[in-house]
């Protein structure tokens, strides 16, 4: 399972990791990959994991999530 989340609020390489760390933490959570100049973190999930808490894990990070969707 896949989830497209777009992130508003990051400049920087550093951002970017902030974001990978904060959603790899999560369990279930096999592999992100986030992309600064499109704005958005592609995350695979070895299980499902809602949206409450890929959202939180990001925005308690310090970056606003504008949208999340399975794909």
């Amino acid at each position: 399972m896949k989830k497209l989340m777009m992130i508003e609020g990051m400049s920087c390489g550093h951002c970017v990791n902030h974001v990978k760390n904060a959603l790899e933490e999560i369990e279930g959570v096999n592999n992100v990959v986030v992309d600064l100049q499109g704005k958005n973190a592609l995350i695979e999930l070895s299980k499902d994991v809602d949206h409450e808490t890929l959202k939180g894990a990001v925005e308690e990070a310090g970056y606003d999530v504008i949208d999340l969707k399975t794909i």
